[in-house]
């Protein structure tokens, strides 16, 4: 759902209990990315996600800076 360098928010069909340790595998545009995180939020099915170690997934940084550029282009339209 949401994306950013230092975690992201997705919709799961599985329990996770805020504060657990897991393990994320996700498909971007630069190719899949396996990251560790920590639950920091649920809200019925909608889960917040901290990564554990942001700066070292080159995938989520390009993604991130493609997304903010994009975005910035149909802002300014």
């Amino acid at each position: 759902m949401d994306l950013s360098e230092s975690g992201l928010a997705a919709m799961l069909t599985m329990e996770a209990p805020v504060g657990e340790l897991v393990e994320l595998e996700f498909e971007l545009p630069g190719g899949k990315v396996r990251v560790y995180a920590t639950v920091r939020q649920r809200t019925a099915f909608r889960y917040g996600f901290q990564f554990l170690d942001p700066g070292s997934h080159a995938a989520i940084h390009e993604t991130c800076r493609q997304l903010a550029i994009a975005e910035s282009i149909s802002g300014s339209r």
